[in-house]
């Protein structure tokens, strides 16, 4: 039994969703946002809020219950609130300006690492050490940040790379010098 997927999802004032030809669409105050369903789950929207059913108790149902429900949340909440992800620059001349919907990154390559942002994802750099990825999706909000962290992950000697704000980087000891007599 999916504890998850029996929990409904409470539609907030402004909120609108709708079920048709296999997608949940849900609509507010910052976008619109679409998903397709699954064939062998149900979406049933009544009394401001959200129902996800499923027809059996295979493994694989259980499984995409539980997710639709999430995902429908999460959905929710990013026409309402949106989401956010905060990255951070460490080295000695690593930084990022924004110019438009490019960002540029010095990471200590011979070249330049420019990113373009997808529709829908707001990128900007409030001091040239910090990242912030704003956007009512929360897949493509993570999905960005991922990429735009794996251009230089942080790396375990010094710290230098792209980190994710607050991110513990566990550092490890240098090679011993060795003494010669």
């Amino acid at each position: 039994m999916s504890r998850i997927g029996n929990k409904p999802v409470a539609l907030p004032g402004g909120v609108k969703v709708t079920v048709a030809d296999g997608a949940v669409n849900v609509e507010g105050p910052k976008g619109k946002l679409s998903r397709t369903v699954p064939p062998r789950i149900t979406v049933a929207v009544a009394d401001g809020k959200v129902t996800v059913s499923r027809q059996s108790n295979i493994s694989t149902d259980r499984a995409l219950h539980g997710l639709m429900r999430a995902v429908i949340a999460n959905m929710v909440k990013g026409v309402v609130e949106g989401y956010k992800k905060e990255l951070e620059i460490v080295g000695v001349g690593f930084k990022a300006q924004v110019q438009g919907t490019k960002l540029t990154m010095n990471l200590g390559f011979s070249h330049q690492v420019v990113f373009n942002a997808p529709e829908g994802i707001k990128i900007e750099a409030p001091k040239p050490t910090f990242v912030v990825i704003t956007g009512i999706d929360k897949e493509k909000v993570g999905e960005i940040a991922a990429e735009i962290r794996s251009v230089y992950p942080p790396e375990p000697y010094k710290g230098k790379g792209v980190r994710y704000s607050g991110e513990q980087v566990r550092k490890k000891v240098g090679k011993a010098q060795a003494t010669t007599k």
